[in-house]
């Protein structure tokens, strides 16, 4: 049995995730996502490795950009086969793709104008990455699947979806392959949840794989629990009431928007923070939060419960749901204190650039990250201190208060990982550590090394391995 693993994406760095397993002629891929790092995006534009007509099927783990949102380029490069999610995620991605491509066309146009003005030619060609016609090109490939039900994906190759408690239909894949009389199983972890996080199940323990491809986001930190979690946007809150500024929450539109009203509705239920005008101001969260009250049954205990007394996170008096451009911008002559959360996450791009512009340089209001800041966005400079930033072409000082709260996160952090590998029952034969910055991905296998005394690597960005026997 020769079974080969190439690390498309997310090796070294967490954008881009895609992850190739061939084995005797098939060619099965687990998630194919955008690379939203500056200085790696050129690889978005990258021809793929092998033709995409002969790839048999896509494996997607989850809904986020840098796992489904390179795609719309795959099927219209050629790929015919089916795209393997839960329902949710195939729904979430649905959505997610039909933005990025309206995106893509909007930078494209922004691009080619200003090139034209400047009389010079860009870094990327001016024509978008994909169309919204290419995005809905995917959607009739998307073929939903239910948690712990074995699926053949090709003759000899089945895969099995768990709940990995990350995101709202999110998904651990174990592919089992059968060839010559021989059994294997490569665990792809996507990325893993934290236990005990609000909305979403905890992730399921897998008792045994021959393999292991294991994320590593927060793989060199240890996060702050809930409580914590919440006594600080009480606090930011609060303070910033106090001050008479805007708490500017820029938030992912896929499970951390739905968070964030989770938490702060808690608050409100306990009068621990002032009952203030609440801006949901993403078109997307908005969409993607009607796909969270479909799907009930993918809720945990405590959801269930606040949904069951009407204390739902998604409907709470003084929650304002932002749908069109003027309703936005009309939030920029609110007098007093509001709390607006708006995307993108990394403030890439979005309504959430105009809401720092008119806030980022006033010493009363709080900018409050609860995301992860990829090395190269906009919202990674912020957190990182500097002192001027530019948004929308224009300079400003920061001025705002800035916050990150870790705890916010939706991955897991070092110790939880490992808490989750030491479900296996018995060691693999090897686990690879991917989804991580190249600091926080060593210092993980380091740590699993360390602490299991398994064979740990780091592979690099296009690396191939051979998985013998």
């Amino acid at each position: 049995m020769k079974i080969k693993l190439r690390f498309l994406g997310a090796a070294q760095n967490v954008t881009g995730s895609r992850h190739l397993l061939q084995a005797d002629g098939n060619n099965i891929l687990v998630d194919c996502g955008l690379y939203q790092e500056r200085q790696l995006k050129s690889r978005n534009w990258d021809p793929f490795p092998i033709p995409p007509e002969s790839i048999d099927a896509v494996l997607l783990t989850h809904a986020h950009l840098d796992h489904c949102g390179l795609l719309p380029k795959l099927v219209r490069e050629g790929f015919k086969g089916k795209i393997y999610c839960t329902a949710a995620t195939s729904e979430i991605a649905q959505i997610i793709l039909l933005d990025s491509a309206h995106l893509q066309e909007e930078d494209a146009e922004f691009k080619r104008k200003r090139h034209e003005r400047e009389g010079r030619k860009g870094p990327y060609p001016e024509v978008p990455l994909y169309t919204t016609e290419q995005a809905k090109a995917t959607f009739e490939q998307f073929k939903p699947v239910h948690y712990k039900k074995p699926i053949e994906i090709v003759k000899g190759v089945e895969a099995t979806f768990y709940d990995a408690g990350h995101v709202l239909g999110s998904s651990i894949i174990k592919v089992k392959l059968h060839l010559d009389g021989q059994y294997r199983s490569i665990l792809f972890s996507g990325d893993i949840g934290r236990p005990d996080r609000p909305i979403v199940h905890d992730p399921d323990s897998i008792e045994q794989a021959d393999y292991v491809l294991i994320e590593s986001t927060y793989g060199d930190r240890v996060h702050q629990g809930p409580e914590d979690t919440k006594k600080m946007i009480a606090e930011v809150i609060n303070s910033t009431n106090k001050a008479g500024g805007n708490i500017i929450i820029p938030s992912f539109a896929l499970e951390r928007s739905q968070e964030v009203l989770y938490y702060i509705n808690e608050l409100l239920l306990a009068d621990a923070i002032p009952h203030l005008v609440v801006f949901l101001d993403s078109p997307m969260a908005t969409n993607i939060t009607k796909v969270f009250k479909k799907h009930r049954e993918l809720f945990d205990k405590e959801m269930t419960e606040h949904i069951r007394h009407n204390e739902s996170p998604f409907d709470f008096p003084g929650l304002k749901i932002t749908k069109a451009t003027n309703q936005s911008k009309a939030i920029n002559h609110i007098k007093g204190t509001s709390i607006i959360i708006a995307g993108s996450g990394m403030c890439t791009g979005g309504r959430v650039k105009h809401h720092l512009v008119n806030n980022i340089t006033r010493p009363e209001c709080t900018i409050m990250f609860v995301g992860y800041q990829a090395i190269g966005t906009l919202g990674r400079r912020i957190v990182n201190g500097e002192k001027k930033v530019r948004i929308l072409g224009r300079e400003y000082p920061v001025k705002a208060r800035v916050v990150r709260i870790n705890g916010f996160s939706a991955h897991a952090d070092r110790n939880e990982l490992l808490q989750w590998l030491r479900g296996l029952k018995k060691p693999p034969r090897k686990v690879f550590v991917v989804h991580g910055e190249s600091k926080s991905a060593r210092h993980f296998g380091d740590y699993i090394s360390k602490e299991t005394g398994w064979q740990v690597a780091v592979p690099a960005y296009q690396d191939e391995i051979i998985l013998n026997g």
